[in-house]
Formats: C-alpha cells, sequence, structure tokens
C-alpha cells in the first residue's frame, strides 16, 4: 500500500490499558494558561520512567470554560488508577497551585471511579480554605496572594488506551523533522487524544528489554540507521532517519481517527515509509493495523 509515494507497511501499532483523567485549567489570559500547561506536562512523557503522560488535549475559549476565562484541558495517563491520583495531585499542588490566576476543573464529572484532587491540595490554605458549590460541583478555595486557587475536590478517572504509534523513515532528518511536525498537528485536531513527548515526537524509540538487566526498556535497534548491517534493521532502502509519534486516547476510536490523521499527514515525498512499533502482539491488548485503518472513514 502506498500512499503519495510513501510505503505504508503492512504492521500495527501495539497499545496498552491505561487510565486517565482530565484536567480543566484556566486563567487570566493565555500567557499564563501556557505558563501553567508547559510547567503540568513536564516530564511527562512516558510512563516507563514518568508518573504520568500528560499533555494538551485542547484549548478552551472563555465560553466553554467552567470560569468564563481562557482554559485548556489536560489528559494524564497511567497504568493504575491510585498511581495516577498521586500524579495529578502533586502536578496540580506544584505546578498549577503555583501559577499566577490559575483555578482547576474536573473534565470527567460523569465518571463513575472518583480520585482525591483538591480534598488533598486544600490544606495548603492552613484552615483559611473554604468550600462552595459551583456548577453542582464541590469547589475549594484556597487562599494565595494573588487572590484564591479554585479546584474542584474530586477528579474523574476512566479507562484509556496508550502507545498507539506509527513511526516515520525519511530520505533526510530535515524530510523526517517536517513530515513529524505535520503528524502531530494532524493528530492534535482529534479530540479525547494527545502525543506526549517533546513536540510529539520520539527520537528514541524502545524496544522491551536490554542487554542490561535494571532497565525496562533500551534503543529499538531496528529502527537506528546508524545499525544497519550490525542487526536486523526494519529500515526500508534509502531511509536515513526514521521518527516515531506515539498517541494517548480516552478510547480506541480517538486513538484510531488520530493514528489516521498522522499517517496521512506524514505521508508524501521525502517520507519513504510509515511503519508502527510492536512487541509480537504479546504485550498490549489493542493492535492497530496501519492498512485497517487506512481502509476505515474517520
Amino acid at each position: 500500500m502506498q500512499i503519495d509515494g510513501t510505503q505504508i507497511v503492512d504492521t500495527f501499532a501495539e497499545a496498552f490499558r491505561l487510565r486517565f483523567a482530565r484536567l480543566v485549567v484556566t486563567a487570566h489570559d493565555e500567557y499564563w494558561l501556557r505558563a501553567a500547561c508547559d510547567a503540568a506536562c513536564g516530564y511527562g512523557t512516558s510512563v516507563i520512567g514518568c508518573d504520568a503522560e500528560i499533555g494538551v488535549e485542547r484549548l478552551l475559549t472563555p465560553d466553554e470554560s467552567p470560569d468564563g476565562r481562557v482554559g485548556a484541558c489536560l489528559l494524564a495517563f497511567g497504568f493504575a488508577s491510585e498511581t495516577l491520583a498521586k500524579a495529578v495531585a502533586n502536578r496540580t499542588a506544584q505546578c498549577l497551585l503555583t501559577c499566577p490566576t490559575v483555578n482547576v476543573f474536573d473534565g470527567l464529572p460523569a465518571a463513575e471511579e472518583r480520585a482525591p484532587l483538591g480534598k488533598h491540595v486544600r490544606y495548603f490554605g492552613d484552615g483559611f480554605e473554604k468550600t462552595k458549590v459551583f456548577h453542582g460541583q464541590r469547589i475549594w478555595r484556597v487562599p494565595v496572594m494573588d487572590g484564591e486557587f479554585l479546584i474542584e475536590e474530586t477528579i474523574g478517572i476512566q479507562k484509556g488506551v496508550g502507545g498507539g504509534n506509527i513511526i516515520l523513515q525519511s530520505e533526510s532528518l530535515e524530510a523526517a523533522l517536517a513530515a513529524a511536525r505535520q503528524a502531530v498537528e494532524a493528530a492534535a485536531s482529534v479530540p479525547g487524544t494527545i502525543t506526549p513527548f517533546p513536540g510529539g515526537v520520539v527520537r528514541s524509540g524502545s524496544k522491551v528489554g536490554s542487554r542490561y538487566a535494571a532497565l525496562r526498556a533500551s534503543t529499538n535497534d531496528a529502527f537506528c540507521p546508524a545499525l544497519v548491517g550490525r542487526t536486523e534493521s526494519e529500515l526500508v532502502e534509502g531511509a536515513v532517519a526514521a521518527l516515531e509519534i506515539v498517541i494517548d486516547g480516552v478510547d480506541e476510536g480517538a486513538v484510531s481517527a488520530a493514528m489516521f490523521a498522522a499517517i496521512k499527514a506524514a505521508a508524501g515525498p521525502g517520507t519513504l515509509a510509515i511503519a508502527a512499533g510492536n512487541y509480537g502482539g504479546k504485550l498490549g491488548k489493542f493492535h492497530f493495523h496501519l492498512h485497517e485503518l487506512l481502509a476505515s472513514s474517520f
């Protein structure tokens, strides 16, 4: 199968069951909103080494946000509800409570599974904090030096999917970088998804295990141009750079749609092939076959 001269490899991306939470962050203006999101999403790329995979799902206009200000939805993913809730609470306390003008609300009010958020963070108020019901949800008002920090008492947690991916193989580094940016921008248009790595792109795609016993994952040598001839390569002829786009989503449909959009955006001159990363189908319960995706309608 080809799209605009780009070979679509007959393979599949292997993804995993994760839990996710959605935070709605609002601020006085776009500057402080971006500062809050950048801080909260820092060091949030892979659950292999981070407490959560986290990124901006979408921006909100004042008409869409709970308090009539600019806002953003953040999606945070983790293996287990308990550890995810801890990660979200820690990032909220360290990165959102501290950012001028920011408020935090729950983006999954209908979720049956709930976890503490403001219920913990409120203690920063040292007994001066107060509670109120806002739009049917309990909110804590924590006094801070620019006024009050509003934070919802609990957050919802639901089942999601992590690790959908595509791997771009290009004839030059410049072509790979351009295609990757186009893929990330296209995926970002799909609701319910994030691409949690820097700029949405992974240069250090990994495989399970390592020659070093202490490591759970190591470089995906099959896609490393410098190792062609030294290991069994999956690069097509002429590929000198490969980059991976990892996609987390609220469900299989969201991940499928984002992968579809990313593939269509990345294909074309300079992109020799698009593949995907998997572990033989033995580790992740979700298999996204590239040819099947492209035969679907989104």
